[in-house]
């Protein structure tokens, strides 16, 4: 087993500012779920967007090595029943056995941390 880790701290209002600069910025970077989820917490919804923006920066981070090609909505941040955050790649990287991921944000921050649990090869 390795580790492989990915840390992304970000401001909140630089998301907001492209968010709001750049009307196909969200299309680009979120899946149609993640948007669902962060336009539900209203006046939340940019913390939200940045939390999410870290945490697959955090994830390209752990894993970039093991990846040839990607987008960032390959990278998807779903909350689990109990509101825990879980990743969901779509695309296939062998070695990955599982990811563990932290989100966390303020008012002004957002941060994310990973941990990829990798296959001895």
């Amino acid at each position: 087993m390795k580790l492989s880790v990915g840390t992304d701290i970000i401001e909140i209002n630089r998301i907001k500012r492209l968010i709001d600069k750049d009307s196909k910025f969200i299309q680009k970077m979120y899946t149609d779920k993640e948007i669902s989820y962060c336009e539900s917490k209203k006046e939340q919804k940019y913390q939200s967007y940045a939390a999410r923006f870290a945490a697959k920066e955090a994830i390209y981070k752990a894993l970039s090595d093991k990846i040839t090609s990607y987008t960032w909505k390959d990278f998807e941040i779903i909350n689990s029943n109990k509101g825990k955050p879980e990743v969901f790649l779509h695309l296939i990287i062998d070695e990955i056995d599982s990811i563990e991921i932290s989100i966390s944000h303020c008012k002004e921050y957002a941060v994310a941390y990973v941990t990829a649990i990798l296959k001895e090869s």
